[in-house]
């Protein structure tokens, strides 16, 4: 199994994908419990829903499951939301507070270790050589880190979440002007719109984003009724759903494919 699958493009934009992937090797597959085989916490056909928006978009895909590990947590196991009820490197609960593991076959720490080599670690060599390229290429590389989740989930969030939430740990991982491009946009579809909300970024956005170097980091958390026929099994993409949407993500990439080929962030 190879843990990334890189498409390269020729914008300065790259699509990346940490959560899409639903590969357990069948050893960890049997360790879950019946609860954890539902992979509830995927971000369900995230390559379709993107898939077509930007075609001269990069994108750096991970085809394993969060519950192998999790590939937008701090490798070090650090909170990205300290005080805040959240998953861990390699998960042992789900998105409500839920065990995923039958008992006794939690993750060990050598095993932890050994999925960061294996897995964790060749998605970000991967991503980081994409960034290292499309900055050489272009002057500058923008990540849109491409994610989705349940609208309601107590255990993290109150309430209903909006469709987009915008997360760019509070401005420090772009330049402004790519925020108030991707959050104009985003106001101008009529839907619900967050920024630097619940979700201000995980490791991905925090770790790459250094727009003082030229490589600018946006997370975008969509809301999975924006999509999804349902947001439970067999969690079905729906063309006429996502048709809400596509356009305006769309035209959030153009736009910052433009502003990245004209020198607008520089």
């Amino acid at each position: 199994m190879i843990p990334v699958i890189v498409r390269p493009g020729d914008s300065p934009v790259i699509l990346a994908q940490p959560h899409g992937g639903i590969w357990l090797p069948d050893t960890l597959l049997a360790r879950l419990n019946d609860r954890g085989r539902t992979l509830s916490d995927t971000d369900w056909h995230i390559d379709q829903l993107y898939d077509g928006l930007l075609p001269a978009a990069t994108i750096v895909r991970a085809t394993f499951h969060r519950y192998v590990i999790d590939a937008n947590r701090d490798p070090t196991g650090q909170s990205l939301y300290p005080g805040q009820n959240t998953t861990d490197l390699c998960p042992t609960t789900d998105f409500d507070g839920h065990p995923i593991w039958a008992e006794g076959q939690e993750p060990y720490e050598d095993e932890v270790v050994s999925r960061l080599a294996r897995y964790h670690a060749p998605y970000h060599a991967a991503l980081a050589a994409e960034v290292a390229r499309v900055r050489d290429r272009h002057g500058v590389a923008i990540l849109w880190d491409c994610h989705s989740i349940r609208s309601n989930i107590p255990f993290l969030f109150d309430g209903e979440l909006p469709i987009f939430n915008i997360g760019t740990n509070s401005g420090a991982t772009c330049a402004p002007l790519a925020q108030s491009l991707t959050v104009q946009i985003c106001r101008e579809s009529e839907a619900s719109v967050a920024v630097n909300g619940r979700f201000k970024g995980g490791w991905t956005t925090r770790h790459y984003g250094r727009p003082e170097i030229g490589v600018h980091a946006i997370q975008m958390e969509l809301a999975q009724r924006a999509y999804l026929t349902d947001e439970a099994p067999p969690w079905a993409y729906s063309d006429s759903v996502a048709g809400s949407v596509r356009p305006a993500l769309a035209k959030i990439l153009h736009a910052l494919d433009e502003t990245g080929r004209t020198g607008r962030l520089t």
